[in-house]
């Protein structure tokens, strides 16, 4: 399966990038506005809606339209891993996980892993997927990390913008 890296140091203490990173608002943020995202609805893992922390079993129904073309794409994920999942026992490192559980690809499991490093935070997004159509998607999907690298330098960078002094 193909699989996407992207690694960016964060100015800023693990606790502050992992909160920023763990909830709803954070993925509105750091979503480039070609995207065209809309978040439809938030459910915690027991059903609630609008949870403060996206914790281990939050799902997330949102639609996309990059570039503003063609029609837009439905995307549900759920959050499958979180460790910690209680923010005072967050240490050096910490992560979560979300896979795709309806949307445009066969296969999307998005791994955000957070490592601290002094007073600054290493950023680590890992992605691995397939896309659709079979064997044709298969064998196009290595090059769709050409794709992903706008968008994750974009994030990247405006989670540095953000924390930067």
């Amino acid at each position: 399966m193909p699989t996407y890296r992207r690694t960016t140091r964060v100015p800023a203490p693990i606790d502050e990038v992992w909160a920023f990173h763990s909830t709803i608002d954070g993925l509105r943020e750091l979503t480039p506005a070609w995207m065209h995202l809309r978040v439809a609805g938030v459910e915690g893992p027991n059903g609630e809606p609008d949870p403060d922390v996206l914790a281990e079993g939050s799902e997330i129904r949102m639609s996309i339209r990059p570039f503003g073309v063609g029609p837009r794409q439905r995307w549900t994920s759920r959050i499958t891993e979180r460790d910690p999942d209680d923010e005072t026992a967050l240490g050096d490192h910490a992560r979560f996980v979300d896979e795709m559980s309806g949307g445009p690809f066969r296969t999307w499991e998005h791994t955000h892993a957070f490592h601290a490093d002094g007073e600054e935070t290493l950023l680590v997004d890992t992605v691995a997927y397939r896309l659709p159509f079979g064997p044709i998607g298969d064998a196009a999907g290595p090059f769709a990390k050409i794709g992903f690298e706008g968008m994750f330098r974009d994030r990247h960078r405006r989670t540095v913008d953000r924390f930067e002094p």
